[in-house]
């Protein structure tokens, strides 16, 4: 284990919490990678957070969803079209009107959904186990604090599905 700064004299230092958290973000883009790993041959980290997208939001039109993916309409397009190859959605008219497009999650995309979100969940998981239970309730002190101050908004605690965006 590496050896950390002593804690007296660093609870405000704004340079340890930031190496801190960026070490923690280290760990949490290695968790997600390792989670898509089983499906990297057909789904990109990008295409997952579609998948993400339209698992939380259902039938969505494309301007949508590129908006909530902050990306180029064209681009969307491309990714849904991957999607849509790998069988993983599927477009559809807007029953609400019938000049525009709506894409959803196939079965077999939200059965990908629901497997790499339970890995990754798995994973965080195994690593939060070896924490002792003062760690524990410290960790959650920390994260809802920062989490809070950063504008995310909380997950329920009986809260299964990804995040809306698996993130932003």
């Amino acid at each position: 284990m590496v050896e950390r700064e002593s804690r007296e004299g660093t609870m405000d230092d704004v340079d340890a919490v930031t190496r801190e958290v960026l070490t923690a973000s280290r760990l949490l883009v290695a968790v997600a990678a390792r989670s898509l790993a089983a499906v990297e041959e057909r789904v990109t980290l990008p295409q997952f957070r579609m998948l993400v997208v339209l698992s939380t939001q259902g039938p969505t039109k494309l301007v949508v969803l590129a908006e909530l993916l902050q990306v180029a309409p064209s681009t969307a397009m491309r990714m849904v079209d991957r999607l849509i190859a790998a069988g993983l959605a599927d477009r559809q008219a807007n029953p609400h009107n019938r000049r525009e497009n709506v894409h959803r999650l196939t079965e077999e995309g939200r059965r990908t959904v629901e497997e790499v979100t339970a890995r990754r969940r798995a994973e965080i998981a195994t690593v939060v186990e070896r924490l002792s239970a003062e760690q524990r309730r410290a960790l959650i002190d920390a994260l809802a604090a920062f989490n809070e101050a950063g504008d995310e908004p909380p997950v329920p605690a009986d809260h299964t599905e990804p995040s809306p965006l698996g993130w932003q």
